[in-house]
């Protein structure tokens, strides 16, 4: 079977196939030893190098966008009845990138590409996640304010970020780090309660029109463009957040 040398490069988790197109076109890319041309195929017996380093194929990448809904659990645990993986049932194994607590609804990523796990959850990326939340008596400047500037909470106070006023008892907030229940403790704090927490962007990615419980699959110029933004980062020890 044949494929296309920059999608096999894409599947291979080494880079989205835009930036295995400019790999192949500086001539750092070789198959069986000679130097790759744009748009050639190769076939499951031939040996890739990006320059010294064997590249070998992988199961083609899954990067689902889900909207989880109240309830569900992040969690691999079989015991937990309402975990993420057996809600999903879908059909390759796939595990989610960051969590969201069970009382949380909104976007989760969800793949089987470990290596977009661990630079997207490195919190010294600073990757953006996106939330609109919802707290139980109204909103004032003094806490928008507050909530932009940092919050002390877990020994640590919390980096700047971006926060608008989006209703009399509503907000956005834009982290780019993620602490066990950030949100949640950084209104307890400020002596408000969540009511109502929803993911709706991570990255480039956005939650849209999905219903709870509907998943989509990642487009291939979504998945160029987080390429983009994680290309620099490191792929180290993962930070696990909670929100």
């Amino acid at each position: 079977m044949e494929i296309r040398l920059n999608k096999f490069l894409s599947e291979a988790g080494v880079c989205s196939r835009r930036e295995a197109d400019r790999l192949i076109e500086s001539g750092k890319v070789t198959v069986d030893g000679k130097r790759a041309e744009m748009g050639m195929k190769i076939t499951d017996s031939q040996v890739v190098r990006v320059g010294k380093k064997e590249i070998r194929p992988k199961n083609e990448m899954v990067l689902l966008a889900v909207n989880k809904p109240v309830g569900i659990v992040c969690t691999e645990e079989k015991r937990e009845k309402n975990n993420i993986i057996n809600f999903l049932k879908y059909p390759t194994r796939v595990t989610y990138i960051g969590r969201l607590d069970k009382d949380s609804e909104g976007l989760l990523l969800m793949t089987n590409n470990g290596d977009i796990i661990n630079k997207m959850m490195r919190s010294g990326n600073q990757h953006e996640k996106e939330y609109k939340v919802t707290v139980n008596k109204p909103i004032t400047p003094e806490f928008i304010e507050q909530m932009a500037n940092g919050v002390p909470i877990l020994d640590t106070v919390t980096r700047k970020c971006k926060v608008e006023m989006i209703g009399k008892y509503k907000f956005r907030i834009v982290l780019t780090q993620g602490l066990n229940r950030q949100i949640r403790r950084m209104c307890e704090y400020l002596g408000y309660k969540v009511t109502e927490l929803k993911r709706v962007r991570v990255m480039n990615i956005e939650l849209g029109n999905l219903k709870p419980g509907e998943y989509r699959k990642v487009t291939d110029d979504e998945i160029a463009e987080l390429y983009d933004l994680i290309k620099d980062s490191s792929n180290e020890t993962v930070k696990v957040e909670e929100i």
